[in-house]
C-alpha cells in the first residue's frame, strides 16, 4: 500500500459511504416495510392507494431472523498453548472474559442481522474505562479500505460515523489505521473539501482494530446478504396481493342491476318566489338539483340484502352479476412464497405455516438446506470473532492469547431435537463408537458453558472421592490379609 496521507484516507472513506448509501437505504426500506409501490393505473382514485398500502407483505424480517436466530455464540475454546501448559477453561479465558465485559451475549444478535441484512455489519475493539471492549458498528455508517478486499481479514483504514451533520454543528467520525486513532469532521458526506482530521492517539494494537462480519464475500469483494436478491420477488408478492385485494373488492361479490328504470334524482326546495329554500313548510315546488355541468345529480340508494326492488314499468329488468374467481391470485401468491422459500433458502412451511401431516423425515428435509446456510454463516462469522479476540488480546497485553490462531468460538447447537432422542444418540456415541463420556456433554440441548464445568468439577470430585475410597479399601485389604498371613505363621 502506498504511503496516503490520513486526510486522503477520510476523504476515500467517506466517497465510499456516499456512493453505498442509496444501496444501503433501499435495502433498509425493505427491512422496514417500505416497499415499491405495486403497479396501478395512473388515475387511481383514494382506495387503490389505500388497497396499496395494504398490499405490502413484508417478508423481509422473517428472511433474517429465521438464521439469524439460530447463530448464538456459547463459548471460546482457546488453541493449544506452546508453552506446554494446560489450556484455559471457556469461561477463564480472556477471551471469554472479553466477551462478557463486552456485554455480547445480548449484543451479537444485532451484528448478525446486521450482516445478514446489509451484508456486512462491523465490530470495533478499544480500550475502554471498564477494559478492553467491542461493539458493533452499523454498516450504513462505517466503511474499510483492504487491499485484497476478498481475502484479507483486517482492512489498513476504516471510518465510522459518530455524528451527523446538524445546523451548524458538523459531522463527527473516528478513524482508526494499524497503528492511530483519527478525529475526523465533516459538514456533509458528499462536502468533501470540508473534511478535517483532528488530533491522533494511539489505539494500542498493531492493526486496524476493526473487523468485519459478512454474510457472503465473493472473490471481487463484494458482500451480499439475504434481502438485496429477494427484492424483486418481495415486489412480485405484493403486486400480487395487490391484485388479490383489488379483485376481492370489485369482483368478488355479486353485483345486482336494473335496467329501464331512471334513478331517483336529489331534489331542492323552491318557496312562493322561487328561491331555493330548506324550510319544508314553505316550499311550495321542487326541481333537480344540478351539479356543476347542468346534470341532475342522482340520489343516493340505501340497498342491501333485506331490501327488495320494484317498479311499475313493465320494461323495467332486474338481473344480477356473478362473482369473479379469485382462487387463481390465491394459488399465485402461494407460488411466488413457495418461490421466495427456494431462492432464500429457507424451509416452506417457516413462511407458509404448513407443517400438518409431515413427517420427522420431511421435515429434517425441509430444514436441510438452512442448516447448511447457517454452517456457512458460522465459519464466516466465527473467523470475525477470533480476529476480535486476537486484538483484544494484544490491546490487553496477553501475547499468548493474541498469537492464538488455533482458537475457535463454540456455536449454541439451536436445533428442535428432545431431551429423550438426544440422550439416546449420545448414549449410542459413547457405547456403539467408544467416544468419552465427557467429550459428549458440550452436546446436550441447552446446555451452557457454566453448567458444562460445573459437571467437570463435580465429575472430578467424585474421582477424587471415588479414588481414596478405594485407596483406604485396598489398604484395609492388605492390612487384614497380613495380619491372616502372621497368625496363621505364629500358630503353625
Amino acid at each position: 500500500m502506498a504511503d496516503t496521507s490520513p486526510l486522503k484516507l477520510a476523504k476515500e472513506l467517506l466517497a465510499v459511504l456516499e456512493r453505498d448509501e442509496p444501496r444501503l437505504q433501499r435495502i433498509d426500506n425493505f427491512i422496514r416495510g417500505r416497499h415499491d409501490d405495486p403497479y396501478m393505473p395512473p388515475q387511481a382514485d383514494d382506495e387503490y392507494k389505500l388497497l396499496a398500502k395494504r398490499a405490502v407483505s413484508n417478508w423481509m424480517p422473517l428472511l433474517i431472523s429465521t438464521p439469524a436466530q439460530a447463530l448464538y455464540v456459547d463459548g471460546h475454546r482457546p488453541g493449544t498453548s506452546g508453552s506446554g501448559l494446560p489450556k484455559a477453561s471457556a469461561s477463564t479465558s480472556p477471551q471469554w472474559s472479553h466477551w462478557q465485559r463486552s456485554r455480547m451475549d445480548a449484543r451479537q444478535a444485532a451484528v448478525y442481522r446486521g450482516a445478514l441484512g446489509f451484508g456486512h455489519s462491523f465490530v470495533l475493539t478499544e480500550k475502554t474505562k471498564k477494559g478492553v471492549m467491542s461493539k458493533g458498528l452499523s454498516a450504513k455508517k462505517t466503511a474499510a479500505l483492504y487491499e485484497d478486499p476478498a481475502n484479507d481479514d483486517e482492512p489498513y483504514v476504516a471510518l465510522t460515523v459518530t455524528a451527523m451533520p446538524r445546523g451548524d454543528a458538523p459531522g463527527r467520525a473516528r478513524m482508526f489505521d494499524a497503528r492511530y486513532e483519527y478525529a475526523v469532521t465533516f459538514k456533509a458526506i458528499s462536502d468533501l473539501d470540508s473534511v478535517r482530521v483532528g488530533t491522533r492517539k494511539l489505539h494500542g494494537a498493531s492493526e486496524c482494530p476493526i473487523t468485519r462480519f459478512a454474510a457472503s464475500v465473493d472473490l471481487e469483494g463484494r458482500t451480499v446478504g439475504v434481502v438485496e436478491p429477494m427484492i424483486p420477488l418481495q415486489n412480485r408478492v405484493n403486486q400480487t396481493i395487490f391484485d388479490l385485494l383489488v379483485s376481492q373488492t370489485y369482483t368478488s361479490h355479486e353485483v345486482r342491476y336494473v335496467t329501464g328504470m331512471a334513478p331517483p334524482l336529489q331534489m331542492e326546495l323552491l318557496d312562493e318566489a322561487g328561491n331555493v329554500t330548506t324550510d319544508a313548510a314553505l316550499a311550495v315546488d321542487s326541481r333537480p338539483r344540478l351539479d356543476g355541468a347542468g346534470n341532475p345529480i342522482p340520489a343516493n340508494i340505501n340497498h342491501n340484502a333485506r331490501r327488495f326492488l320494484f317498479a311499475e314499468d313493465p320494461d323495467v329488468k332486474f338481473g344480477s352479476l356473478p362473482a369473479g374467481p379469485i382462487g387463481s391470485l390465491i394459488d399465485s401468491v402461494d407460488m411466488t412464497i413457495r418461490h421466495l422459500a427456494a431462492i432464500s433458502q429457507t424451509p416452506p412451511h417457516h413462511l407458509l405455516g404448513q407443517i400438518a401431516n409431515l413427517s420427522a423425515e420431511a421435515l429434517l428435509a425441509a430444514e436441510t438446506s438452512l442448516s447448511r446456510k447457517i454452517t456457512e454463516f458460522q465459519s464466516l462469522f466465527g473467523e470475525a470473532w477470533e480476529r476480535v479476540f486476537r486484538i483484544a488480546a494484544e490491546m490487553d497485553g496477553d501475547t499468548a492469547a493474541n498469537e492464538d490462531f488455533a482458537g475457535e468460538v463454540q456455536w449454541r447447537d439451536m436445533e428442535s431435537r428432545s431431551l429423550a432422542q438426544s440422550a439416546d444418540a449420545l448414549g449410542k456415541l459413547a457405547d456403539q463408537l467408544g467416544i468419552p463420556k465427557r467429550g459428549l456433554w458440550k452436546r446436550v440441548p441447552g446446555v451452557t458453558q457454566t453448567e458444562y464445568e460445573d459437571w467437570e468439577q463435580m465429575a472430578e470430585e467424585d474421582d477424587s472421592v471415588g479414588q481414596l475410597a478405594t485407596a483406604l479399601t485396598r489398604a484395609t485389604s492388605n492390612a487384614d490379609t497380613t495380619a491372616s498371613f502372621n497368625s496363621e505363621a505364629v500358630a503353625a
